[in-house]
């Protein structure tokens, strides 16, 4: 069987956990802690990052940290994972689920725009495959009706929107360092804060409530209980796995970029005009997080990946509509949201990781040639 994701391995993420067992520091914020923050605010010029033991973490800080009120209204896409929500919903908000736009999955400016009344205080936005919304309109409602713009970038670590790290555009961000992402850690995330208001907050809730950071620079002479917060901080062990990667992140990418190439290379212009492939706008670049196709159909998507799987080849749907879920539905105001059923419906994610070979690629899309012909 040829898996949908295996987690890679560069070769140093042991050396670096053995250093932490030889080290004072395992809890957390420790050396490689720092080494991660600083390579992601050198690198994309972010302005304050700190680490979580999630992408949900990092999604809860975002929420805590737009201080919503009971009766805010939070717009957020419906085609996501549960987490992008639910951050939302733990802080008393009404969410508001917006739908996907006619060519990718990401949300519009347009979709968006009307959904925004009184009660709006953030729009979260999610880019879907590592590919960017398209942000300048985002913002622009945003600063319209003053409201604050979360990234969901769980799929977009090192990819950008004309010419700006995505992450690095809205007021907070959300990376997730989970297994099957670009970079991975197993389990983790990280918080990055482009809004000098709220970086002194985000550290106290990152410290579980305290001023431990301003302590440990020196800034106060104790510390303690000033805020709410939680144990967000990821151990030592986490972020060195995370730093070995990081080390690797241009050569991780380029073996991606060449796995995507060779699916696009193999399938575009040779398969019937009923399936889609994916649609990069002009102003996004491409991370290579995911390929995938969209199918006319559930029906022929779920013969598709039977097919595939008889074969020996494992691919997966993904987001099934938040609106419609068996929490939601009887809060959803009933609105239809068709892109985001018809994406939920039609999309089929292709193998993808660092050790997956030519032969592999090959091998997959010459199934779904003879799959789609037959």
């Amino acid at each position: 069987m040829i898996p949908f994701n295996k987690p890679y391995c560069s070769g140093r993420e042991i050396s670096y956990i053995q250093e932490v067992c030889h080290s004072t520091t395992m809890s957390g914020n420790g050396q490689f802690t720092k080494l991660c923050h600083g390579f992601f605010e050198k690198r994309y010029n972010f302005l304050k990052c700190l680490l979580c033991t999630s992408g949900t973490d990092a999604l809860e800080m975002c929420a805590m940290l737009c201080n919503l009120k009971p009766g805010d209204e939070v717009i957020v896409p419906s085609y996501t994972f549960v987490s992008t929500a639910i951050a939302f919903i733990r802080e008393g908000a009404f969410v508001r689920f917006a739908d996907s736009g006619a060519d990718n999955p990401n949300v519009t400016a347009a979709q968006i725009e009307p959904l925004i009344n009184e009660r709006t205080r953030v729009i979260v936005v999610v880019h879907y495959a590592g590919i960017a919304c398209d942000m300048d309109s985002i913002m622009a409602l945003a600063e319209k009706h003053r409201l604050i713009v979360v990234e969901d970038a769980a799929h977009a670590v090192d990819s950008y929107y004309k010419g700006r790290p995505l992450g690095g555009i809205g007021h907070l961000a959300a990376f997730s360092f989970h297994e099957t992402k670009n970079i991975n850690c197993g389990e983790g995330g990280m918080l990055v804060v482009n809004d000098q208001r709220f970086v002194g907050r985000a550290e106290i809730i990152w410290e579980k409530g305290t001023n431990r950071a301003e302590f440990y620079r020196g800034m106060v002479n104790k510390y303690g209980w000033c805020d709410l917060g939680s144990s967000f901080l990821p151990s030592e062990f986490n972020a060195a796995f995370l730093w070995a990667q990081l080390e690797q992140m241009d050569d991780i990418q380029g073996k991606r970029r060449h796995i995507w190439e060779g699916y696009d290379r193999a399938l575009r212009g040779k398969l019937p005009a009923s399936i889609t492939l994916p649609a990069i706008p002009e102003y996004a670049t491409n991370n290579y997080h995911m390929y995938y196709l969209l199918c006319p159909s559930l029906e022929v998507r779920t013969s598709l990946m039977n097919y595939l799987k008889n074969n020996g080849v494992q691919a997966t749907f993904h987001y099934l509509p938040l609106h419609s879920s068996s929490y939601y539905q009887d809060k959803h105001d009933g609105r239809v949201l068709a892109n985001c059923d018809r994406y939920a419906d039609t999309l089929v994610r292709l193998p993808l990781y660092y050790e997956l070979t030519d032969e592999d690629v090959d091998y997959i899309t010459k199934l779904i040639l003879k799959f789609l012909k037959a």
